[in-house]
């Protein structure tokens, strides 16, 4: 039963998610940051301290954080079971050269430099062991939301990215095994013996093989006879238990519960059902996320860190630099290209939430002093707010950097042997399709595209594509844009193919303008722009849909045609 205290908390936090994030979202600020500012100045370090002079400021903060602790890990559970989904075996599979070298390197690494530096400052031997294991890792729960809100999850980015995370998870169990026998020795107790150390490694592989095992056999027949029956809630009910008993089969074995959801998530990822249980859970996970986000923001108690708030800045910057430095070797050295490498880096740069639960342990063991816990979680805290802010700058960094490593996929001074030809922005999907049928014309056409990766394989396969920004007016220069007969724009993002339709009126007002739209909103500003001929995609392709509707309905094909006639008419119509 909902008590009084409970409802306030959940109130507050359904006006942040409500009110203040989506202010926090309009002034670009994303809604990641927006839960950790409000966490700090809601929660009882922030205005909960004014609560003795002014009552009436429980009403509007988070005196007790800790009433939101099983919610706040079960949106992390539900993030993991998603990603899980969205990432089958031989996917993983084809990631194990990151996983396992990328991973193991970064966090091998990354303990020790960590763990000596804080000998060297700390002079107490257990807490420079137990800061370096526990600072090594990175927040999956915020990295990964980043990465599912700018939608590159799927990018090389976002794989690597995934590839580290989920080695850092399969180390929670030899952390916390560490910890537990630093704790022993401390004690005075027998150090452990070689079977006593491996003993929880055999206990956590064996339960991941018997998972694994059991999901295949078990697991799948199970969810498709919920299928059969054809009822939602029967199918997302035995989603939600196969996901509830493996996150607690991996925690009763010593592994992170998360990380029983990810392998829950990647055992359903080719069931008939996927996109169901994805559209259905994807708004618990947001909210259940923004729970644990704010949590995050109510650790952070700045006044009681404030004597030391000059080495924790310190500290701060020091883990960043070096986790970025570490990572971004690590990366390179498996062969990462250097701009994801260096992106990568400094997207998990900062310490992850599973710190928090270290430190609680080897504070309760007496292996850290309180004022160096208390440290240490503001260094944890300080750096997981940070993290939206790393990564734009991990953004930045990376597209300068990809410009200087496809310097040669560049236009160079000028491209004079290019006349009277078509200028194509971006050479995805649609300009692909562009660029073969004025190939099969013999019409001379040279493009552009801002994804390196792309440009590389196409100029190997002989096309003429150039790296670069098709909205800049002296990046169509370089590509004889004064001389061109016609633009074409078939750029995904709208603003960009905004800025490429106006850069093409401005260096050549004459030539033809065609561009492609996302609907019939950015048609009307694209022709604005002076864009001679727009594409809605959405309009086109409801047109097909009918077409193949109409013919399977046995209409003759000539009344079909005229139909359609009559309907782009009236659609192209209403452009200006």
């Amino acid at each position: 039963m909902l008590h009084a205290e409970g409802l306030k908390g959940l109130i507050i936090f359904l006006v942040v998610a409500g009110v203040i994030v989506p202010l926090f979202h309009r002034a670009r600020i994303g809604t990641v940051l927006g839960f950790l500012i409000a966490g700090v100045v809601l929660g009882p370090h922030g205005l909960g301290r004014l609560s003795d002079s002014y009552p009436w400021i429980v009403f509007v903060t988070f005196d007790d954080p800790k009433r939101a602790e099983l919610l706040a890990e079960a949106g992390i559970v539900i993030l993991l079971f998603l990603l899980g989904l969205e990432l089958s075996l031989q996917r993983l599979w084809q990631l194990r050269r990151y996983v396992l070298g990328v991973g193991f390197a970064q966090v091998l690494l990354a303990t020790v430099a960590i763990g000596a530096v804080a000998r060297v400052t700390v002079g107490v031997p257990p807490a420079g062991v137990v800061l370096g294991l526990c600072l090594a890792l990175s927040s999956t729960a915020i990295v990964m939301q980043l990465l599912i809100e700018q939608h590159r999850v799927a990018n090389p980015t976002g794989r690597i990215a995934l590839s580290v995370l989920l080695f850092q998870d399969l180390m929670v169990v030899p952390i916390l095994f560490v910890v537990g026998v630093l704790a022993a020795g401390k004690q005075g107790q027998e150090p452990a013996g070689i079977v006593e150390l491996a003993r929880p490694f055999a206990q956590a592989l064996a339960a991941v093989i018997a998972i694994m095992l059991l999901g295949r056999f078990v697991v799948r027949p199970l969810l498709r006879s919920a299928v059969r029956t054809g009822s939602r809630d029967l199918i997302m009910a035995i989603a939600l238990l196969i996901l509830v008993v493996f996150s607690v089969a991996t925690g009763l074995s010593g592994l992170s519960v998360a990380l029983g959801a990810f392998l829950a998530g990647m055992l359903l990822s080719d069931s008939e059902a996927r996109h169901h249980i994805e559209v259905d859970l994807e708004p618990f996970k947001g909210l259940l996320l923004g729970i644990f986000f704010i949590s995050v923001g109510t650790n952070l108690d700045l006044v009681a860190v404030t004597g030391d708030i000059g080495w924790i800045l310190l500290a701060v910057v020091a883990l960043i630099g070096g986790k970025a430095v570490i990572l971004f070797g690590a990366a390179r050295a498996f062969g990462v290209p250097r701009a994801t490498a260096a992106e990568v880096a400094l997207l998990l740069a900062q310490a992850g939430e599973f710190a928090f639960v270290v430190i609680g342990v080897a504070q309760g063991h007496a292996l850290l002093s309180p004022r160096l816990a208390d440290a240490s979680i503001a260094v944890v805290s300080l750096s997981m707010l940070a993290t939206p802010v790393l990564a734009y700058a991990a953004r930045v960094l990376a597209a300068r950097l990809e410009q200087t490593d496809h310097a040669g996929h560049m236009p160079g001074p000028d491209l004079d042997e290019f006349d009277n030809h078509v200028v194509i922005g971006g050479l995805g999907r649609v300009g692909h399709l562009v660029a073969d049928a004025l190939e099969a014309e013999r019409v001379p056409y040279v493009a552009i595209d801002a994804n390196g990766e792309r440009v590389a394989h196409l100029r190997l396969a002989g096309r003429p594509v150039f790296f670069g920004d098709a909205g800049r007016e002296e990046m169509l220069a370089k590509l004889g844009g004064q001389r061109a007969r016609a633009f074409v724009v078939t750029i995904n993002n709208p603003l960009s193919a905004e800025r490429m339709v106006a850069a093409a009126r401005r260096i050549r007002p004459q030539a033809l303008v065609f561009a492609r739209a996302a609907d019939t909103g950015h048609a009307d500003r694209l022709m604005a722009l002076g864009a001679v001929g727009v594409i809605p995609e959405t309009v086109e392709a409801s047109l097909q849909l009918a077409g193949r509707l109409l013919e399977s309905l046995d209409l003759p094909a000539e009344l079909v045609a005229k139909r359609l006639a009559t309907m782009r008419a009236d659609a192209f119509g209403r452009l200006p």
